[in-house]
C-alpha cells in the first residue's frame, strides 16, 4: 500500500511538471526571438555604416577605367580617422566648395522613401553618393605636383608618374588639359580623376576659391571594393608601385 502511494505521488509530480504551455506560446517565443534579432542586426549594421564601412554607387564616368558607372563601391572610413591617407588612394570626400551643380530634389513616392531610409540606416543604400566626389589622391600635403614633362607626365616632388590606370583621349600623351604647378597645403590633398580629360578634378578646379585642394577633413574613407555588379567583384589598387620614389623622396 506504502508502495502504490508513493508511485501515485510520483505519477502526480510528473504530471504537474508537464502541464501543456497556453496555445500560441511558440509562436508568441518565435516572432520575440526574430524581433530581437532583427533589431541587433539593424542595430550592428548601423554602427558599421556609421564608424567602419559605407557602400556608395558610382554617378559619372570621371574614374574609368577603374570605375564604371553604377557600380557600388564599399568605402573604408577608419582612413583617415585612424589611418592616414597615401599616395595613389581612390578616395570619397564631400565637396570642398562648388564642385558639385546644385541638385534639385524631386517629389519621392513616400513608400520608396521610407525603404530607401531604411536602406540608407543600415548601410545598404546610398541616397547621398551625389553629393559626394571620387578621385585619386595624387599629391599628399608639402607635395609639389606639377604638369607636365616633355612627355606629358604628371610630376610630384620632382618625380615623373607612369600612370597605368589613367583613360586618355586617342593620341593624346599629356597626362592632363591644363599646366599648373602647385604645393598641396598642409591640411589638404590634390586629387585627380583616373579619366584624365572628363573629370572635374584638382586641375580642373585650380583656379576656383578652394585652389584645386581637398581638405582632408572632408574625405569620408578610401575606396577599397567594388562589391556590385558581381562580375565586377575586385579591390581597388592604391598602385604603390607608382608612387614609391615619390615616397622614398619624402622620406
Amino acid at each position: 500500500m506504502t508502495n502504490e502511494t508513493v508511485d501515485n505521488t510520483r505519477r502526480g509530480s510528473r504530471g504537474h511538471r508537464r502541464h501543456a504551455a497556453p496555445k500560441g506560446a511558440g509562436w508568441i517565443l518565435f516572432l520575440r526571438d526574430l524581433l530581437i534579432i532583427v533589431v541587433v542586426a539593424i542595430l550592428i549594421s548601423f554602427l558599421i555604416k556609421t564608424f567602419l564601412v559605407r557602400s556608395f554607387y558610382i554617378p559619372s564616368s570621371s574614374m574609368e577605367n577603374t570605375l564604371q558607372i553604377e557600380d557600388r563601391i564599399l568605402v573604408n572610413q577608419l582612413e583617415p580617422t585612424l589611418f592616414p591617407l597615401s599616395h595613389g588612394d581612390v578616395s570619397v570626400f564631400t565637396d570642398p566648395g562648388g564642385w558639385l551643380p546644385a541638385i534639385s530634389v524631386e517629389p519621392q513616392n513616400w513608400f520608396v522613401g521610407a525603404v530607401d531610409a531604411v536602406l540608407a540606416f543600415v548601410g545598404l543604400s546610398a541616397p547621398d553618393s551625389s553629393n559626394h566626389l571620387i578621385k585619386r589622391i595624387i599629391g599628399m600635403p608639402g607635395d609639389t605636383v606639377e604638369c607636365c614633362n616633355e612627355f606629358g607626365q604628371i610630376i610630384v616632388n620632382g618625380v615623373p608618374l607612369n600612370e597605368p590606370y589613367t583613360v586618355l583621349p586617342e593620341g593624346v600623351t599629356k597626362a592632363t588639359r591644363d599646366d599648373f604647378t602647385v604645393t598641396v597645403p598642409d591640411d589638404s590633398v590634390w586629387v585627380m580623376g583616373d579619366n584624365r580629360y572628363n573629370s572635374a578634378d584638382s586641375a580642373f578646379h585650380k583656379d576656383d576659391p578652394t585652389g584645386g585642394f581637398v581638405k582632408i577633413d572632408s574625405v569620408v574613407g578610401r575606396a577599397v571594393l567594388i562589391s556590385w555588379p558581381i562580375n565586377r567583384w575586385s579591390l581597388l589598387d592604391s598602385h604603390g608601385e607608382t608612387f614609391q620614389r615619390v615616397v622614398e623622396n619624402a622620406e
